[in-house]
């Protein structure tokens, strides 16, 4: 059964290869070969995505590195090298206002700390899309580019980042930081993708390319997330995220998987895809589909696209192991394709949406879904694919950047 899906899975993707057409004269450099069919996801995507890519890398090669060093959180309990916001949806109490922030669901207070979050999102933004540029060109540049990134935040001394989130999403007058806050590193997720690419480099007619990080560099940043997924997965936040009942304990499970990936912990990777069997999808998804405590929130639409695209993501990130994730479903059907077909016609016509729009930035939705892909090329749904090519993959709402972790998905298949 397993080698069938193979086979018409490759099939599919070459057909959905060559529908996209060739957008640039100038070839891709590296590419892979395996009987996953992934040399023609890697084209589909690469010429689909080549002239975003470009132009994103060459305004992002001239800025330099940032980390959250170069922004003192007045606010934090920690020290300087350790991350620090604010959780998003609490405010001023009106009827004690110098008293604990209350909660208001759905609604961001613009008068948070936020630059600790900026920065990390601009590394996930700018990074990914240096490392997708050297893979489409070769150019080497734009890898030195993405290294110094790396060593910046995850190397040097002077700069680095503590490996926890001790401090994330405080509560004024009430908590110092929250086990809520782990959702924060989701924008570490494809930065962690596109480390390993630059760490182990490509393949092109099966030779391997040689990485563009360092031997001792390499170490370090492996180091680094290795610690950064033992906190994850042994502190008490870290345990209470992961048995959250909604999203977080989806976004904790694909920052597991991917850290896991770039540390090379196959144990800790097959932890995650146990808990994505036995856990998430029967407790979080319903026959349908849909993502039920998604649905309960002030913000049903985006929340249910952001699970779907976290999913997706986790089970990109847990390819290679058996049963084939992203094919892997329950007896009842739910699974990656049943997701995507109960979200799909949304993502098509909003205005079809049954639910309650969100409170706050609704008419922004949709833009591109990695989702859309991963399913379609796993599903072997053409008008999966037809949708995420029209949709927009450069948002600029800030809230919606801050629920988009996977914007370079070039570096996923």
């Amino acid at each position: 059964m397993h080698q069938t899906n193979v086979v018409g899975r490759r099939k599919f993707l070459k057909a959905a290869a060559a529908a996209v057409g060739c957008m640039s004269a100038a070839p891709l450099a590296f590419g892979r070969s395996t009987r996953s069919g992934k040399p023609d996801a890697f084209r589909l995507v690469g010429e689909t995505d080549r002239k975003r890519i470009l132009q994103a890398a060459d305004k992002y090669i001239s800025q330099a590195p940032l980390t959250i060093t170069a922004f003192p959180a007045k606010r934090s309990a920690g020290g300087l090298h350790d991350f620090y916001s604010q959780a998003d949806y609490f405010w001023p109490n009106p009827k004690d206002p110098d008293g604990p922030y209350v909660n208001r669901d759905g609604q961001s207070n613009p008068e948070n700390f936020d630059e600790h979050r900026k920065v990390m999102v601009a590394l996930s933004i700018q990074m990914p899309a240096l490392t997708a540029a050297w893979l489409l060109t070769g150019d080497q540049r734009y890898g030195r580019k993405a290294c110094a990134h790396l060593r910046a935040w995850f190397v040097s001394p002077e700069t680095r980042m503590n490996p926890n989130l001790l401090y994330a999403q405080a509560v004024q007058g009430s908590s110092t930081g929250r086990s809520y806050g782990i959702i924060d590193t989701l924008h570490l997720v494809e930065v962690a993708r596109a480390a390993s690419v630059l760490k182990s480099g490509f393949l092109k007619s099966r030779v391997r390319k040689s990485g563009m990080l360092g031997a001792q560099d390499s170490d370090a940043v492996k180091s680094w997330f290795a610690s950064y997924l033992d906190w994850l997965s042994h502190s008490e936040r870290g345990m209470k995220e992961r048995d959250t009942t909604n999203n977080h304990a989806f976004c904790w499970a694909l920052q597991a998987a991917e850290f896991a990936r770039l540390a090379g912990d196959d144990v800790a990777r097959k932890e995650v895809f146990w808990r994505y069997q036995n856990i998430l999808l029967p407790n979080q998804m319903d026959a349908n589909g849909s993502f039920p405590r998604e649905l309960a929130r002030t913000k049903p639409y985006s929340y249910s696209i952001f699970n779907f695209d976290v999913m997706a993501g986790l089970c990109q990130s847990l390819q290679d192991l058996a049963p084939d994730p992203s094919a892997f479903h329950l007896a009842d059907g739910r699974g990656l394709c049943k997701a995507a077909e109960f979200i799909y016609p949304y993502l098509k016509d909003k205005s079809a949406w049954k639910w309650a729009r969100d409170v706050g930035h609704f008419d922004a939705w949709p833009v591109r879904s990695p989702g859309l892909l991963f399913s379609g090329i796993a599903c072997q749904e053409q008008k999966y694919i037809d949708l995420w090519k029209t949709l927009d993959p450069d948002p600029t709402d800030k809230e919606i950047i801050r629920n988009y972790p996977i914007r370079q998905p070039l570096l996923w298949v």
